[in-house]
């Protein structure tokens, strides 16, 4: 029922978005992926004031982790880790990454072609701890170390 309020709209849909603020994973084991995300990422752990939670920031953005059992209202109707699949765009030069990360032997693909929000990246895929797939990617045009405008 709910549908029908914007199914059949004849008002031409606006973006009303502008950016991704945060993301909220709901995780098995906080410890577990705080050290992940912090360790193998560079990615950031910081505390809210709110309780015992815990976020990881990166750029201007951030993953507020729910620790399965004890999560912050409101949250999604259907938790469950693992279920999340992200592109996270780096600035390392890829082979560099690649580099990083086979020492953890946790590559699972990659570096393969992608097609990324704006252009074309290339990527390579990991699991965090809780089995979320990763996609670390880097812009393709970077790689080639052209401007895209060239």
């Amino acid at each position: 029922l709910w549908r029908r309020k914007w199914d059949n709209s004849r008002t031409p849909s606006l973006c009303l978005i502008h950016r991704l603020d945060h993301i909220v994973m709901t995780v098995k084991r906080l410890k577990d992926t705080t050290m992940f995300y912090s360790k193998i990422l560079g990615m950031e752990v910081v505390s809210p004031q709110i309780g015992d939670q815990k976020a990881l920031c990166f750029g201007d953005q951030k993953f507020n982790l729910h620790e399965m059992g004890k999560e912050y209202e409101p949250k999604a109707t259907h938790l469950v880790p693992g279920s999340l699949d992200i592109c996270l765009i780096t600035k390392m030069h890829l082979e560099e990454m690649v580099q990083c990360l086979k020492a953890c032997d946790i590559i699972e693909e990659g570096p393969v072609p992608r097609t990324g929000a704006k252009e074309p990246i290339m990527s390579i895929y990991l699991r965090d701890p809780d089995g979320n797939l990763i996609e670390g990617s880097q812009l393709y045009f970077l790689m080639m170390e052209i401007s895209p405008c060239q």
